[in-house]
């Protein structure tokens, strides 16, 4: 039933976070534990960007129940990733009219940019998903109820929750709904800040670690991703081998928490460890040759 044998390991990632819910439900807090719980809503977040673009079943029903499945650990419903992944972030690529671009603020790649990113960039968010449930609403009215419902799933599943228990609801369940939420947009923030989104291959950040793409499902690995939005998370490094030559050794990083730690609590002290940006590069090139 699945389409790729790969997606086994989705699936046990997505059993693993529902047992480890009703595990620290049902026997209380522990530190190992809810790491590990905070880890595995990372992986709903990459999974749930996944099974957007290429979903895990040959049948729809299933898919459909696996959105739902999704939604309650992801903490968001997952068909927004349509108006504002699919339909916009890949067609614009961080270029002007993407609601997801890195430079709406500040061109600067700090760690005031960093953490401030996620929240600007779900405010911009909203009004493409708004936008999508209206179109559906007009013209297809069973998609709209589909997607509609996992709003409102999602909110019996939290409603329920906190009736139970709101202390364990917000441990267990809302905390790692927003590190999902959270971590997610952290990740397109470093994919893309400061690379060209002009340029065929340097348009994205990359990590190579094979360490970090196991634990992320190769989410490390952008460039392709961008290249062929509709190639399953288990080919990108046979797809990334072949162009890796092509992407600028700057956009090439080894480990993500490498990447972090000198980019953004190493950096401040030195400035030669601090990320150039290609944008601006492109742009100050582009005005000489209009002056010359």
């Amino acid at each position: 039933m699945l389409k790729y044998k790969a997606d086994i390991k989705t699936i046990l990632f997505l059993s693993a976070t529902t047992l480890l819910l009703f595990g620290q439900w049902t026997y209380g807090f522990h530190p190992i534990s809810y790491i590990t719980s905070l880890y595995l809503a990372i992986t709903v977040a990459v999974i749930a960007h996944n099974h957007n673009h290429v979903p895990m079943w040959k049948s729809q029903t299933l898919n459909t129940l696996t959105d739902y499945w999704i939604t309650l650990f992801y903490g968001f419903p997952v068909f927004a990733w349509i108006p504002t992944h699919n339909r916009n972030h890949h067609k614009f690529n961080n270029r002007e009219g993407d609601h997801t671009i890195t430079y709406r603020i500040s061109e600067r790649n700090n760690i005031f940019t960093l953490l401030s990113y996620p929240t600007i960039s779900s405010y911009y968010q909203q009004s493409p998903i708004m936008g999508y449930l209206r179109d559906l609403w007009a013209r297809n009215r069973s998609k709209f109820y589909q997607s509609a419902s996992q709003y409102v799933i999602l909110g019996a599943f939290l409603a329920g929750a906190l009736y139970l228990d709101w202390q364990k609801a917000l441990l267990y369940i809302v905390i790692p709904h927003q590190v999902a939420l959270f971590s997610v947009l952290i990740f397109n923030y470093i994919q893309h800040v400061h690379a060209d989104e002009e340029s065929e291959y340097n348009h994205s950040r990359n990590f190579v670690s094979p360490i970090t793409n196991w634990m992320l499902f190769n989410n490390g690995l952008h460039t392709v991703h961008h290249q062929r939005a509709n190639t399953h998370w288990s080919e990108l490094p046979a797809a990334h081998a072949k162009v890796e030559h092509l992407i600028d050794k700057s956009l090439l990083e080894r480990g993500f928490w490498t990447y972090i730690i000198r980019a953004y609590i190493i950096a401040p002290f030195f400035p030669s460890l601090r990320t150039v940006s290609m944008r601006l590069m492109r742009k100050a090139r582009q005005q000489q040759q209009v002056n010359a």
